[in-house]
């Protein structure tokens, strides 16, 4: 990140790894700093097309790569931010107020 934006960070999850493959876990107030109340995913984004464009007022939020890449770009009232995801045992904590 090279601005820091307001309470953003990365967070790195346990990966197990065995022959069978990786297992990665996330909980709520263990991994992540909220209870979790829904989960949803997005794919099949072309190439160089948009998502987002707003903040939630109360929502907080892990974002994880689960597939390939992208660019997070996060915005606060002073600083931007571009964080780039590509791993999915790692994401981005974003709280509330935070443009992405």
């Amino acid at each position: 990140m090279k601005t820091r934006v307001y309470n953003v960070k990365r967070i790195d999850l346990s990966k197990i790894t065995d022959k069978h493959g990786n297992l990665s876990v996330i909980e709520e107030n263990e991994e992540i700093p909220f209870e979790i109340k829904r989960t949803y995913w997005i794919y099949d984004v072309p190439s160089g097309q948009s998502r987002g464009g707003h903040a939630f007022k109360e929502n907080e939020e892990l974002v994880i790569a689960l597939s390939g890449s992208f660019d997070l770009v996060l915005k606060d009232s002073m600083n931007e931010t571009v964080v780039q995801l590509n791993r999915p045992n790692q994401g981005v904590y974003i709280p509330a107020g935070i443009w992405r």
